[in-house]
């Protein structure tokens, strides 16, 4: 069943896709948007915006804004994130975007499991709803264009964090400028909380090139990096690779030489349960129907690097609470 089908096998007249997009980022309005396609929409190539180009989103956006009965995209704040929480804001958003709607849909498809709380219409959640049906494919392409638009704005405004490049997500460019140029007027407060404006320490340096080397064993195993130093409000993902159907969330741990404790032990349940509250996100905003795998590489360092190795599944979800 394509997405169209779907949208048709409901039988409604009116119906009303909903997503959002920027949930994960440091800096920045959350996105959100709200698309009533028509019954005859000709949207060739339409999908999850996140499987898609930015040449093709930019292409699919004119399409759908002149063809929908009507469409609405709206944002909730950085200051709306700190003081809400961040599935709260994007509540905020959509309810904002149901609202500027100039008609009144008779039901709507969210995507993701939670209905925002003040929807007054009648509503379905749908997982993985952009890669399911067609008018939250289109929202999830007018979501995803609109903020990265206004990231590019806001580049211009604060050139320091090439905000144009990474969106405002955790890269490790983005953390190198916030040590440098602090927390700028439109970085998520909350998200940062324990952000550190020291120089980088030579153990700092000795974990960066940990994470370097780390990433090049995977490669030649035949690993795709999918993410470096993803970040959420819980914490922080080293590496996140593919391959095949695996997608390893890959805690680095970097140790000298004549060191005595083993790399791995300093990954205790409690960073433990905060890399997998990270994989959950990273699943959530980019929808990669793979089987997770908790990964740890070891790195041992004597001024250069004497030994990378690989422990695949160093810890499940067993036992703390959380399933995949």
């Amino acid at each position: 069943m394509d997405l169209f089908e779907y949208d048709r096998s409901l039988n409604v007249k009116l119906l009303c896709g909903v997503d959002e997009a920027g949930r994960g980022p440091l800096a920045g309005d959350v996105y959100a948007a709200a698309v009533i396609l028509p019954e005859d929409a000709q949207l060739p190539g339409l999908n999850d915006s996140k499987k898609l180009s930015e040449k093709k989103r930019e292409a699919l956006y004119d399409q759908i804004i002149e063809q929908a009965v009507s469409w609405s995209v709206a944002a909730a704040t950085p200051e709306e994130i700190d003081r809400l929480n961040i599935l709260n804001a994007t509540f905020l958003a959509m309810q904002r975007a149901v609202d500027g709607l100039s008609v009144t849909p008779d039901y709507l498809l969210i995507d993701g499991n939670r209905r925002p709380p003040t929807l007054r219409q009648p509503c379905s959640c749908v997982v993985k709803g952009d890669g399911t049906s067609a008018s939250i494919a289109a929202a999830s392409i007018l979501a995803k264009v609109s903020r990265d638009r206004y990231m590019k704005k806001l580049a211009e405004e604060y050139p320091a964090y090439r905000f144009e490049k990474h969106k405002g997500y955790g890269t490790k460019e983005h953390y190198e400028a916030l040590a440098v140029y602090g927390i700028s007027p439109v970085h998520r407060k909350s998200f940062l909380k324990n952000l550190s404006r020291l120089e980088p320490s030579n153990s700092h340096l000795e974990g960066v090139a940990g994470e370097r080397a780390a990433a090049e064993f995977l490669k030649g195993r035949g690993y795709e990096i999918v993410a470096r130093n993803y970040r959420s409000l819980y914490g922080e993902i080293d590496l996140v690779a593919q391959n095949g159907e695996v997608l390893a969330f890959v805690e680095v741990k970097t140790r000298r030489v004549n060191s005595m404790a083993a790399p791995a032990a300093s990954v205790t349940p409690a960073k433990q349960k905060k890399i997998i509250q990270t994989a959950l996100m990273f699943l959530s905003e980019h929808g990669m129907p793979l089987q997770p795998r908790f990964d740890v590489a070891e790195v041992i360092w004597d001024g250069s690097i004497r030994e990378i190795r690989l422990i695949e599944n160093a810890f499940t979800t067993e036992g703390i609470g959380f399933a995949f």
